[in-house]
């Protein structure tokens, strides 16, 4: 007797935005023929809790499959969602700066945990964080205070945290920005950083923070040239940091690049798509929701490749049901901890 294996949905390399805060009728459409591995949401898509609720489960119907559905919600400037339902977070630098340094690392975990029961309860089941960029004093304003620490092995421990906190809350993390943003200071949304510092430089800071988080199931590449690896292109574009990135640093979870319309890159967008693509990267993010670039992206990208969808599914599996916890006690004593120091 022969085992009949149902094929594979042919899943999409790619994670779009959408406009607003409900699916528009050409969004539906749209998403249901490309089914798109994923989504990211932005304020525009905030509405109330009961409403974001509505949306993250129209996105799924649309995709037809359990779809990654993810937010910038690192706290500080990059918090997506507001207002009297959400909690504010100071950056997390700040935070960091205001706990006694033994106890950073379980600040951070209690944080990411309290977010990440606050986006499972809205469906969400992705958040783009940690970071393991290694904060310098030339980091650039936009980068610097969303950085943990300035030495690599502080980075690594909140870090680790931070992605703990998350899948203890039913979140997958993203690790972001590989293989390492702090050393730039350029702000990659407006032009192209460059890291002008010697591999063994990069490589006892940056590099070594993201080779002891290489086992995330999630990352997220960074728009800026390493001149020590490809002086002619960023990582997002370069088959040789994509290389190092797999090789070097050892991650072998689904690589998504940042957002390819950020004006760190300046080729056409079809040809960002497709040279990422065959960079390495397993998948493409596209923010701004806009329907002629989603769909110029969706044509050049195509379905996940093999390798990719086995990455994209191991990831997936990490999105288990949240650990039962105490909310209150979580948010009692991050404030215990917060209020320690004078």
């Amino acid at each position: 007797m022969h085992c009949h294996r149902e094929p594979l949905m042919q899943i999409g390399a790619c994670i779009f935005g959408c406009s607003g805060k409900r699916l528009l009728g050409d969004e539906r459409r749209f998403f249901e023929e490309v089914k798109p591995l994923g989504f990211i949401l932005f304020d525009r898509n905030a509405g109330t809790l009961e409403e974001i609720g509505q949306l993250t489960q129209e996105l799924r119907e649309a995709a037809g499959h359990n779809a990654l559905i993810m937010v910038d919600h690192e706290g500080g400037r990059v918090q997506r969602f507001r207002g009297s339902e959400w909690r504010n977070w100071l950056p997390a630098l700040d935070q960091c700066g205001r706990v006694e340094p033994s106890l950073r690392a379980r600040s951070m975990w209690l944080r990411y945990r309290i977010i990440a029961s606050e986006l499972s309860a809205v469906g969400l089941n992705g958040n783009c964080v940690p970071l393991a960029d290694v904060a310098t004093d030339g980091t650039h304003p936009v980068l610097r205070n969303r950085c943990y620490a300035t030495d690599s092995e502080t980075v690594v421990s909140i870090a680790r945290s931070v992605a703990e906190g998350c899948m203890a809350g039913g979140i997958v993390p993203v690790l972001k920005h590989i293989p390492g943003h702090g050393g730039t200071t350029s702000d990659s949304h407006v032009e192209t950083p460059i890291n002008r510092s010697s591999f063994s430089e990069l490589d006892d800071s940056e590099f070594k923070a993201f080779r002891a988080l290489n086992d995330l199931p999630l990352g997220m590449t960074a728009h800026v040239v390493y001149e020590a690896l490809d002086a002619s292109r960023p990582a997002t574009m370069s088959p040789a940091v994509i290389e190092f990135i797999r090789s070097g640093i050892g991650f072998d979870g689904l690589l998504m690049t940042d957002d390819i319309s950020m004006s760190a890159l300046s080729a056409p967008l079809n040809e960002r798509v497709s040279v990422a693509l065959r960079a390495g990267c397993d998948a493409i993010l596209h923010c701004n929701g806009d329907m002629m670039e989603m769909e110029n992206v969706a044509q050049e990208a195509g379905a996940l490749r093999e390798a990719s969808n086995f990455r994209f599914r191991r990831a997936m599996d990490a999105a288990v049901k949240p650990v039962p916890a105490d909310f209150h006690a979580l948010v009692d004593e991050l404030a215990e901890i917060e209020g320690a120091l004078p």
